[in-house]
């Protein structure tokens, strides 16, 4: 253990002196006067902005807002990304049908469909939903069909020595084989949802929420509580990123270590 931390040390020291040297500069533009005083805030309002939000207790329900509405969304829209394309890459037919019509759809980006989901929809909870949904689904359905469409043959060409039944072919080669592409689109379906998370707590204000929170600062001109409410959606998005990491090495981890 002593000897693991030895090592990790240098890393981590490395890896600090960037954000050292950033907030070192922003706290003398911002007391140095002049254009940069009035855009940046110093570090001492902020941390006296974070201390106001703790002390009030509103960062901590925005916090498990954003996070269950971000996850939620994740798991419908890449649970049915996953299981469109499973189907579209097994049955051929299927996708002949529907791909055209999940491309075209998939061209609009994520916020361009927003004026069209409030004016059906509202721009209540179930809106927010339905675009979280939205940016999960399309990564999780790319990923999931071109990793079991393109399975080498010579895989399946076992299946067929071994007289695997349909169940059995898709657990055994199909999935083990496409498992790395489909990671990788729920790891981009993921990062998706969180974006189109704070997206539509920004535009649309239901509910709480980081991105509400975001909005209400903006008009009130609270550019201390913006900068603090910003770097904890950096913090939640990086330890996110590194538990689907730490996942995906667990799945994978009979691979070599080199993919």
């Amino acid at each position: 253990m002593n000897a693991l931390l030895s090592r990790r040390a240098p890393r981590l020291a490395l890896g600090l002196i960037a954000p050292a040297l950033l907030l070192a500069g922003w706290q003398w533009l911002a007391t140095s006067g002049g254009a940069s005083a009035v855009a940046l805030a110093p570090l001492g309002s902020v941390a006296a902005a974070f201390v106001e939000l703790v002390g009030n207790g509103t960062i901590f329900g925005d916090i498990v807002a954003t996070l269950t509405r971000a996850f939620t969304g994740f798991a419908i829209g890449a649970g049915l990304g996953v299981a469109t394309g499973t189907a579209t890459a097994v049955w051929p037919l299927l996708n002949r049908v529907i791909a055209p019509l999940l491309n075209a759809l998939r061209q609009v980006p994520m916020i361009g469909w927003l004026p069209l989901i409030g004016l059906w929809f509202g721009t209540g909870e179930g809106s927010e939903l339905i675009v979280v949904c939205l940016g999960a689904f399309f990564p999780a359905m790319l990923n999931t069909h071109a990793g079991i469409a393109n399975v080498e043959q010579r895989y399946l060409d076992v299946g067929e020595v071994f007289r695997f039944t349909t169940g059995q072919r898709f657990r055994r080669i199909l999935l083990p084989a496409a498992m790395p592409l489909i990671l990788t689109g729920l790891t981009q379906a993921l990062a998706f949802a969180w974006i189109g998370t704070l997206a539509s707590e920004l535009l649309m204000g239901a509910g709480g929420g980081l991105g509400v929170t975001l909005q209400t600062a903006q008009v009130q001109q609270r550019l201390d509580v913006i900068l603090v409410t910003v770097a904890i959606t950096a913090i939640l998005g990086f330890a996110i990123n590194q538990i689907i990491a730490r996942v995906r090495r667990e799945v994978l981890r009979w691979q070599p270590a080199s993919i």
